[in-house]
Order: structure tokens, then C-alpha cells, then sequence
């Protein structure tokens, strides 16, 4: 069995005596799409921001390729995050920008990319995602929910990157754009043979772009299995979650009547 292209050991992470993340242990297989979900405040966002070193851990390894990343150094952060794509929940697009300058961002700073060739790699990358040329020229404000998404997503594989990191990539998306986005998805990620770390609470994206599932709950990873195993589990967490059921051992706060 290959090594690993992500292992996290003992991964743990506090904030004001909170322990957010409580020694995750995961191994992420090289061209593996795994979702991670999970109740809001479990610590699916914050574990992806650990990977890419924005938040350090308290304890643990984090491994790309076998080789740790917790400590880098400034340039060699920099030439770190270059291996990874990523997509913000809410786009994160600059709103100054337009269209091709928000996907060919990172092109741009880079002397052996000039202009000309950073928009023709960003119009590229905005084909791939279902968007015309013409769209290049516009600025964030102008595109639609669903169009703004498309953006982000051309943006994170802007760079064909190795890894790529998708943080709820249809929130606040109806049902047939969600179902577009996770085909463009499956799709773009089968091209670049890309290993995939996700955020979704839609249990129909769940299933459309994911091969294995980790279910957090209170920073511990307490379920982890392939996507067809979430319909069958019998760990109630997972159950609850699923099905969106209110009685179960995930207590949400009660609401005064």
C-alpha cells in the first residue's frame, strides 16, 4: 500500500482552553476525494485551515508527501501553499478584480506568468467551469450566486494544483445549480487527478462527489467510512446527521417558544 499523499497525527488545537480539534489522526490517500462533515462548530473548517498552515496546531504532524509542514519557515510556507487549490466558503473573491484577475490571482505573482498568458490560462480555467470568455471582463458584483461559485471554483484549479481544499462549495445554492457545481466538480477533478479534501453539509453533494466520508462531532473524528457506508452505519451520530433529525446524541441549542 502507498504512503499517504496527507497523514495528520495527533492534530489538536485550543482557543481559550477550548480544545477545537482533539488529536485527529486521518490518512488521506493520493487522488482520494474525502468529505468531511459534521455539525456546525466541529471543526471541519479549522481542520483544513491546519493543513494549510493559515492556523498552526497546538500538538501533532501534519504530512504532506511525507514531509512535515508544521513549522515551515515564511518562503517555505510560500512554496507550500503553491501545491494547493481552494475554494472559500464564500468564494473569497476581490471584489476590485475582475473576473480573470480574481482566477489568474496567484498567476500574477509570478514573474515567469505575464499578463497575457496569466488571462488566456484564467479564460481557460473559466471554460472548464461552464462560463464564457466574455465573462473574464466582468467584476465579482456582476455574476450571480452561482456564477460567483463557478469563479471560485476556476480560481482553485487555476494552477492544476495537487491538492485541493473545498469549503462548502454550494452553500447558499439552489437544488439543480448544486447538482452543477458537484458534476463540474467530479469532472475537473478526474482531469487533474487531484487529491480532494471537502466541507459539505448536503448530504445529495455528499454523495455525488465524495469516495470516503469522516464525521466529526466536538473536534474527534467518530465515524469514517465510504460514502455508501452512511446510509447503512448504525453509529447514531452519523444516522442522526443524515437523515437531518432533531432527537439524537447531536444537542443542538433549544430555542425559547
Amino acid at each position: 500500500m502507498s504512503d499517504p499523499k496527507i497523514r495528520l497525527t495527533g492534530v489538536t488545537k485550543a482557543f481559550d482552553d477550548n480544545r477545537t480539534l482533539d488529536e485527529i489522526s486521518l490518512d488521506v490517500a493520493d487522488g482520494e476525494s474525502l468529505v468531511l462533515i459534521g455539525g456546525s462548530g466541529s471543526g471541519k473548517s479549522l481542520l483544513l485551515k491546519l493543513i494549510l498552515g493559515l492556523v498552526p496546531p497546538d500538538a501533532g504532524r501534519i504530512e504532506i508527501d511525507g514531509v512535515d509542514s508544521v513549522g515551515l519557515s515564511g518562503n517555505e510556507r510560500m512554496a507550500w501553499m503553491r501545491r494547493f487549490g481552494v475554494l472559500f466558503q464564500r468564494q473569497g473573491l476581490f471584489d476590485s478584480l475582475t473576473v480573470w484577475e480574481n482566477v489568474a490571482f496567484r498567476l500574477l505573482q509570478d514573474p515567469g506568468f505575464d499578463k497575457a498568458a496569466a488571462r488566456a490560462r484564467a479564460v481557460e480555467k473559466l471554460a472548464a467551469v461552464g462560463l464564457t470568455a466574455e465573462t473574464a471582463d466582468l467584476y465579482p458584483a456582476e455574476l450571480s450566486g452561482g456564477m460567483q461559485k463557478r469563479v471560485g471554483l476556476a480560481r482553485a484549479f487555476a494552477t492544476d494544483p495537487e491538492i485541493i481544499f473545498l469549503d462548502e462549495p454550494t452553500a447558499g445554492l439552489d437544488p439543480i445549480m448544486s447538482n452543477i457545481i458537484s458534476e463540474l466538480i467530479v469532472a475537473r477533478v478526474r482531469e487533474l487527478g487531484a487529491t480532494v479534501i471537502s466541507v459539505v453539509s448536503d448530504m445529495a453533494v455528499v454523495r455525488e462527489i465524495a469516495q470516503r466520508v469522516v464525521m466529526l462531532h466536538e473536534g474527534r473524528i467518530i465515524w469514517q467510512g465510504a460514502v455508501d457506508e452512511i446510509e447503512t452505519t448504525d453509529n447514531a451520530y452519523v444516522h442522526q446527521f443524515v437523515n437531518q433529525l432533531i432527537d439524537g446524541p447531536i444537542q443542538m441549542p433549544s430555542l425559547a417558544v
